[in-house]
This record gives structure tokens, C-alpha cells and sequence, in this order.
């Protein structure tokens, strides 16, 4: 349970910005969560869709450990570059979520990171799905589901989930309500600018987000990454821009090695 300093803090903060009028806070959207409470909401996301392997069917790291082992090693490669906000803070956990059928990845505020098979399987390199990554763990390094959150919900329900006297079932609602969460256009174009900023540091070629997105442009029916990621308009070249502004020279994509990752799931 929260303290009642939290919720006093809450108010006021609302207060502070229905007088700015304006949206405030890198990344935009004002915040009414902690870096705290980003972490008890993944937590509480996680759980849920642990308890709902229909919708979710999470690939058991017990006979996966390769597939598991190599994913993990992509994400601490960004990790450790030193450009991820509260990389020591939040959980950076990897689950694979065992549906080939579904060209999607999440992270949860907190740093539970979901790829799906289906993405794996899609993707070309290694870079790619690096970049894909890289734009999901800088919505959670940026905080920008909980930012979303804040405009949703609104004061009298976060300060009833922050008092411990919400409603049954609507912490629930808010966790499972974080995988379908729509993006702004905004937040997208700064999680696609942080990939690059990312994959910079790692020796990767830094535009492997904008080869997904290449390879999406084709897609007769659209993805399910669409729903909750829209398309801000001009991001393959901004992008590969971004990358050339910054001097990127990494050029390495492990095409052979990603191959054979894909020829393991089953």
C-alpha cells in the first residue's frame, strides 16, 4: 500500500500541470507513476500473462535454452551500452511468447521484455531484431506506458490503485490493459531514435529497426505490432538518418547466426 505522501504528491502534480496546460516530461505525456510503481505494474503484468497461457503461450526456457540464451545476449548487448535509463532499477527479463503466427513484441513498464516467434521468424537479421528491441526497451527506459496510463486512467483511479482502495480487479485491468496500450506518434518517434542511439554502441548496424519496418511496408494484412505502435510517418528514413547523424559505422547484422537461431524454433 502505498503512503498517503504519494497520493498527496499525485494530486499536486495534476494540479501543476492542468494550471501548465501542457503535456510536460521528456517523452511527453505527463507521469503520475514512479520509476517504483513502473516496476510493482510490470510485475503485475507479468503475472497475468502468466496466468492466461492461452493467450499467451510463453515458450518454457527449459529446452530453449539456446533460443533463450541467444535473445538475452541481444538485449544485454543494449543493456550495456550505458544509454538505457534505469538499467540497474528495473528487471530487463526475456520471456519468448511461442506464437509464429503474430509479428509483435512488448516490454512492460519495468523492463519485461515479450518477443514473440513469429517477429523471430520474420526478421532477416540479427539487427533487425536488435532494433526491434532497442525500440521496445527505450518505451520502457522512457517510461512511456505509464505516461500513456496517466492520460487514460486519469487522477481517480491511479490515486485509488496509489491509496490501496481500488476497485477489485482494476490494478488487473490496468496490467493487462498495458499489452494493448496504444503508443502515441510521438513516443514511437523517440523509441526509434533510441534504438539507433542503442545499437550505436554496439557494433550492430544501428538502422536494423528500419529494416523491420522495410519489410512490414509489405505485409498485405498489417501487424499486430500496428495496434499498439503507430506509424509516425517518414520512420525508415528517419531512422537511417538518425544513424548517419551520429556517425554509426557499425555494420554487422549475424545474418548466418540468426538463421540458425530461426531453424530452432519449432
Amino acid at each position: 500500500m502505498y503512503s498517503r505522501k504519494i497520493v498527496i504528491i499525485l494530486v499536486m502534480a495534476v494540479a501543476a500541470l492542468q494550471f501548465s496546460g501542457c503535456s510536460g516530461g521528456k517523452g511527453g505525456g505527463f507521469n503520475l507513476f514512479s520509476p517504483d510503481q513502473d516496476m510493482e505494474l510490470g510485475k503485475q503484468t507479468e503475472a497475468q500473462i502468466a496466468a492466461d497461457p492461452k493467450q499467451f503461450p510463453v515458450l518454457p526456457e527449459r529446452g530453449n535454452e539456446e533460443l533463450y540464451a541467444y535473445v538475452r545476449g541481444i538485449s544485454n548487448k543494449l543493456l550495456n551500452t550505458g544509454k538505457v535509463n534505469y538499467r540497474d532499477k528495473f528487471a530487463w527479463e526475456i520471456k519468448i511468447i511461442d506464437d509464429p503466427n503474430t509479428l509483435n513484441a512488448f516490454c512492460t513498464p519495468g523492463g519485461f521484455i515479450y518477443v514473440y516467434t513469429g517477429i523471430i521468424k520474420f526478421l532477416d537479421s540479427e539487427d533487425q531484431l536488435a532494433g526491434v528491441m532497442g525500440h521496445e526497451i527505450a518505451h520502457a527506459a522512457l517510461r512511456h506506458s505509464t505516461r500513456q496510463m496517466s492520460q487514460v486512467y486519469g487522477l481517480a483511479a491511479l490515486t485509488s490503485v496509489a491509496t490501496g482502495n481500488a476497485n477489485p480487479g482494476l490494478l488487473e485491468q490496468i496490467a493487462l490493459g498495458l499489452v494493448s496500450l496504444k503508443f502515441s506518434r510521438n513516443h514511437e518517434t523517440e523509441a526509434d531514435a533510441h534504438s539507433v542511439i542503442y545499437l550505436c554502441e554496439t557494433g550492430y548496424n544501428a538502422a536494423g529497426a528500419a529494416g523491420f519496418f522495410k519489410k512490414m511496408e509489405g505485409q498485405a494484412t498489417p501487424p499486430a505490432f500496428l495496434s499498439t505502435h503507430p506509424n509516425p510517418g517518414n520512420r525508415v528514413q528517419n531512422i537511417e538518418k538518425k544513424a548517419r547523424d551520429m556517425g554509426c559505422r557499425g555494420d554487422r547484422t549475424n545474418q548466418v547466426e540468426y538463421e540458425r537461431m530461426k531453424r530452432l524454433i519449432r
